[in-house]
Order: C-alpha cells, then structure tokens, then sequence
C-alpha cells in the first residue's frame, strides 16, 4: 500500500470512529450513563475526522445546539476545508490525485 492509499484509509477510518463515538455519546446521553468528553470528541474532529463529526451531529441530532461546541466544530471543519483548498491550489495536487486515482484502481 503506497503512502496515498494508507492516508486515504487513515482518514477514512479517522471519521468513521468519530461518528461512532458521536453515536455513542448520543446512547449514553440517553441512558444516562457515563459520556464522552466534548475535548475528546473535538479532538477526532481536529485530527481528521470533521467529516465524520458533522454527520454524526446532523445525523443523530447530537450537539446541535450546545455552545460553544457547535461553533469550535465549525472552525476545525473550517481549518479542513481551507487545508484542502489549499492543498487543491498546489501544482502538485493533479500529479497526486492521479496517481493515487490509478493506486486504488489497480
């Protein structure tokens, strides 16, 4: 596996434990048991899974109200889509987009 596919498949399960631990929270919250701190649930979001953060949020309806939570997933999901264009404005984006489009079609 090239360097490509494994931050693909990274990212990819980065955001879907984020949604799962969303989902867990939102359990625990109705049953009253133990909860997932909000730091931890951030910090997914920070580290990759800000995709994964928001569908579990709309999705579940999960922290769609609770400040100043909302507003700092928005910001890490902000700081992600300002990496990416950045990324996409590199000369080097198409090279790495093809090759790795031609990894995972092999």
């Amino acid at each position: 596996m090239t360097i490509s596919q494994t931050v693909v498949v990274i990212i990819l399960l980065i955001n879907i434990a984020t949604f799962c631990m969303f989902w867990w929270d939102k359990e625990a919250a109705r049953e009253g048991h133990w909860r997932i701190p909000e730091a931890r649930l951030l910090g997914l979001a920070l580290i990759g899974g800000s995709l994964g953060a928001v569908a579990g949020q709309q999705l579940l309806r999960h922290k769609t109200r609770k400040e100043p939570f909302r507003t700092e997933l928005m910001q890490i999901l902000a700081l992600h889509i300002f990496a990416l264009i950045a990324w996409l404005s590199s000369p080097l984006w198409k090279e790495q987009a093809l090759a790795l489009a031609g990894q995972l079609g092999s």
